[in-house]
């Protein structure tokens, strides 16, 4: 069975180089602590959603959904009890949100639980297992940066901090991936469903990545390249509908231009010729990054911080 990983910003920036960077920038270190804490306190919401979807009919899998909302709910309380030790806001993290862009992608309506239970399960677990393989990119990448940055009294709390949630969202990843493995081994049919599963959900998820990362111009059409990448996942009776239920807000990206107006006033406040200099400039290379161009069917050939 394929296994998928996540990938880099644009092809090009890995998790490593942006975590070292965002350890030398206090005020982006906490926010980025901040977007961790609201991710970890968030998915309580969404585990407890899937759990009462489920309404009983898998009694295993919603004991071991259970201990996950445990999980992340300790995770959620150790990081804000390190963002408030360290004077940090706890307030909703400032940009586009990861999780929102993510449910936003979602076909929800393609699995239903009373229709067909493997259908939904397939779906649950491909989408939790993806964005939990992205969260232990994350957590690895900063353990590492922070071991190369200096050992203050702060970066060696937050390094412990991290370092007690690492293991457990790495059980986390073992847990679905043995989950789909065992549904994919029930017929060859299921094996499909997996497959087309993992292919959808990584590139949702991607595409939500992408989305809270990327704010330089262009960035609409990006996000209207990755939608139609995900269409492709799907049967083709159902991806027009996809699309053009999600189109308006990917070009006009509300969340996007709140992000963009951010920046530019946390980067004018800090140090405006840097502004002049650096962000600008920044903004309008995005207009030359190579998938600016429609999507073109295969068939047929936080910076933000």
């Amino acid at each position: 069975m394929t296994v998928a990983y996540p990938r880099k910003l644009n092809n090009a920036i890995g998790a490593r180089e942006i975590l070292a960077q965002v350890v030398r920038d206090r005020e982006a270190h906490l926010i980025t602590l901040n977007r961790y804490r609201f991710n970890e306190q968030r998915s309580c919401k969404d585990l407890t959603n899937l759990i009462e979807s489920l309404n009983g009919k898998d009694a295993k899998l919603t004991r071991d959904l259970s201990r996950h909302v445990a999980d992340e709910a300790r995770h959620a309380m150790w990081l804000t009890d390190l963002l408030v030790d360290l004077g940090a806001d706890v307030g909703t993290p400032p940009g586009s949100s990861y999780i929102e862009e993510f449910e936003r992608l979602l076909d929800a309506e393609a699995y239903d639980p009373n229709s067909n239970l493997d259908d939904f399960l397939i779906s649950s677990l491909a989408a939790i297992n993806v964005t939990e393989k992205r969260g232990c990119e994350y957590f690895s990448a900063h353990i590492h940066a922070l071991k190369q940055a200096p050992q203050t009294q702060e970066n060696a709390a937050i390094r412990e901090t991290i370092e007690r949630i690492f293991p457990e969202e790495a059980a986390h990843v073992r847990w679905g991936t043995r989950l789909l493995a065992e549904m994919a081994d029930k017929s060859p049919e299921h094996r499909r469903k997996v497959e087309t599963a993992r292919r959808r959900y990584t590139a949702i998820e991607q595409a939500a990545y992408e989305a809270g990362m990327d704010f330089t111009l262009g960035a609409e059409l990006r996000r209207v390249n990755k939608l139609l990448a995900i269409s492709e996942t799907m049967p083709l009776a159902q991806r027009a509908q996809y699309v053009l239920e999600r189109l308006p807000q990917s070009i006009l990206a509300p969340d996007l231009q709140k992000t963009r107006i951010d920046v530019a006033q946390r980067a004018w406040k800090r140090d405006p010729q840097a502004f002049v200099e650096r962000l600008i400039p920044m903004f309008f290379q995005g207009l030359n990054r190579d998938n600016i161009p429609v999507h073109k069917d295969k068939r047929k050939e936080n910076l933000s911080a």
